[in-house]
């Protein structure tokens, strides 16, 4: 290819009006995609760069030479905006922008941060890329206010791409490999929802995307924009939802990345007390600048809007909301006010939800917190942050301590099962078994169930039938569904093999059926994050190890008993109340054979007596099985839901 010269560069070519320089300063834009970074025409391509500092910069790449004085770009106005129309540059074109800074010889050469698609890493040049894609899932975008809702089922699969299915020669699948492959599954399973590890482009592949570095651009390890498109589309079509993970919170100090942009620390904090995360090594985005705050804005909506996705789960929000987080006395600067409050954090989040929930009214943000920070998943015009959903973290950590202590004696631990309740509706919880419990020597959900073999898949599937009976939307971890034995390894798979044996293909099996009575059963779903879902029948019976609940849905026979034997001591002749007389049928059994328990059980159903148990007019007499998990409905169960 022919050296470009600077007569290449045309500046009187420009996607940005007055109106973007004006947003884009105050802090409310919220599409800057559409306006830098590289963008094609019929006979070349606009580069626009934001770097006020700089005392020059120009496009480097392979069209001339990676020359630093080749094509270079001039400043629109005082917007700290470099831009130019380079001829003759188009699609699949690499480059990079070099920057000249103004202070201390600062010389880069960096990746746009508004790069739509990479080189594989880990080579580091942005490529100039056309977005254009033709949906097919316009049924599902029409219907998804049904689908997301709060009172609609919501079982989320959570995934690592990379790790979740290898081919036969050892190599990840590719995004167009897993559309099929995952949709199967994911169907097959009965799983509303997939959410994926961060997707967006990051150099570290260990980091599981949690160190990002292309805000705008699924990774090219597995495929291109389209093809990750064509993977959202096709879960689309079957009626499965697309949750993507998003770090607003932190990003790696990678000199080719944002760190240091234009030789000033411009996307981050000056200052290490507040720029530098200590847990991490990375850099913290400096959300007072209104700057940064579009930049994030607009990352959040070009993914809900150019990729579909029905929601984003913000991680570490917690780690943004404090900053003294993880910090020691004197690492911390206080707020205005002498608190350890992040208020310009706390500023962007309750925007950036306001502005997802305005043109995206039918998705949901989902937020990773770890505290006890009020409203977190409560609109913000009453003092909450304005999530749609919020992880609760405290029922994770309460319940698997409670699971991996041994039987005999989880009854003077009781509390750690029956607490929940006490803050239940306080926020509109999603249950996650995620990740996160399965790594850094964690061990698998069945390797910190106690007992023997069959001990420790009974406990796994008590586990997961506790979970989807509670109130609240479900997140489990893949290889959870299947007990695998050994703690994720993202540099492996799933381990599949293993469905050879009954008791993994039993607990899969569970898992399937647990999702169908989810979907199937309103009293199961409908009144999530609402108090009259949930009813205590009996809380107290720590001798036993027993816990019964009520689910309830809208409808008067809108109704699920819920039965735990957390011993492996069967309870023979269990009295338990019961709203209304009449057959209840079994449902589920977690110790049925089919999921490889002892069979034991209530031969389908019992007929309620008229006796008055925990202040109910009736009962049902039933055998509660080792280590199992009993659901009963009101009824024979015929077609349909209820």
């Amino acid at each position: 290819m022919a050296r470009a010269t600077t007569e290449a560069v045309r500046y009187d070519v420009s996607l940005l009006t007055s109106d973007d320089l004006y947003l884009f300063n105050e802090g409310t834009h919220g599409h800057l995609q559409d306006k830098l970074g590289a963008h094609p025409l019929e006979d070349g391509t606009v580069f626009a760069v934001w770097a006020p500092d700089a005392e020059a910069v120009s496009v480097v790449g392979e069209f001339n030479g990676w020359d630093r004085d080749a094509m270079p770009l001039r400043p629109r106005e005082r917007s700290g905006i470099w831009e130019g129309f380079v001829q003759g540059v188009g699609h699949g074109a690499l480059y990079k922008f070099h920057i000249r800074g103004r202070g201390a010889g600062f010389q880069a050469d960096k990746t746009d941060p508004f790069g739509f698609f990479y080189e594989v890493p880990p080579n580091t040049a942005s490529i100039v890329w056309d977005l254009g894609y033709e949906w097919g899932d316009g049924e599902w975008m029409r219907s998804r206010a049904g689908r997301n809702g709060l009172d609609e089922p919501m079982s989320i699969y959570e995934v690592h791409i990379g790790s979740w299915m290898r081919g036969p020669e050892g190599w990840s699948l590719s995004y167009r490999e897993l559309a099929d492959k995952l949709g199967d599954y994911v169907e097959r399973m009965g799983f509303t929802h997939v959410e994926l590890l961060p997707v967006m482009e990051h150099p570290f592949y260990g980091s599981w995307g949690y160190q990002c570095t292309g805000y705008f651009a699924p990774t090219s390890r597995f495929g291109t924009p389209q093809e990750f498109m064509e993977l959202v589309d096709r879960l689309h079509r079957r009626g499965i939802g697309v949750i993507l993970d998003w770090v607003p919170s932190h990003f790696p100090t990678d000199a080719f990345a944002l760190g240091t942009f234009d030789g000033t620390h411009l996307f981050e904090h000056a200052d290490p007390k507040k720029g530098i995360h200590p847990d991490w090594n990375s850099y913290i985005f400096n959300y007072g600048r209104n700057e940064v705050r579009s930049f994030l804005t607009s990352s959040a909506l070009h993914w809900l809007s150019t990729y579909h996705a029905d929601g984003l789960r913000v991680d570490a929000v917690a780690s943004m909301l404090y900053l003294d987080y993880s910090r020691k006395e004197g690492e911390w600067i206080p707020n205005e006010h002498g608190g350890r409050e992040n208020l310009e954090a706390i500023s962007f989040l309750r925007r950036m939800n306001e502005d997802v929930y305005r043109e995206h009214p039918h998705t949901q943000t989902i937020a990773e917190e770890s505290t006890a920070w009020p409203a977190v998943s409560r609109p913000t015009y009453v003092g909450g942050l304005g999530f749609g959903m919020k992880w609760d973290m405290g029922w994770m950590h309460d319940t698997l301590e409670y699971f991996q202590r041994e039987p005999i004696h989880r009854r003077y631990h009781h509390d750690k099962l029956t607490f929940r309740l006490l803050y239940a509706f306080s926020e509109n919880f999603v249950l996650p078994l995620s990740h996160d419990e399965v790594v850094h020597g964690k061990g698998s959900l069945l390797g910190k169930m106690p007992g023997d073999e069959w001990q420790r898949f009974a406990n796994l599937r008590l586990l997961l039938g506790y979970q989807w009976a509670q109130s609240g939307k479900k997140l489990l971890f893949m290889g959870g569904e299947i007990g695998q034995g050994s703690e994720w390894n993202h540099d492996g798979s799933v381990e599949w093999d293993l469905l050879q044996f009954p008791l993994h293909a039993g607990a899969q099996r569970w898992v399937q059926d647990l999702n169908r009575a989810h979907r199937e059963l309103r009293a199961l779903h409908q009144l999530d994050v609402d108090p009259a879902g949930f009813e205590w029948i009996d809380a107290n019976d720590s001798q036993s190890s027993v816990i019964t609940f009520l689910r309830r849905g809208r409808g008067a026979s809108d109704a699920v008993v819920c039965a735990f034997n957390f011993t492996p001591m069967p309870r023979q002749n269990y009295l338990i109340g019961v709203p209304f007389g009449g057959f209840w049928q079994e449902i589920l059994n977690s110790d049925a054979e089919l999921y490889g328990g002892s069979g034991q059980g209530n031969l389908g159903g019992v007929e309620a007596l008229p006796y008055s148990v925990h202040g109910r007019p009736n009962a049902i007499n039933v055998t509660l099985p080792p280590l199992g998990c009993l659901f009963f409905a009101p009824g024979e169960l015929e077609g349909g839901a209820r």
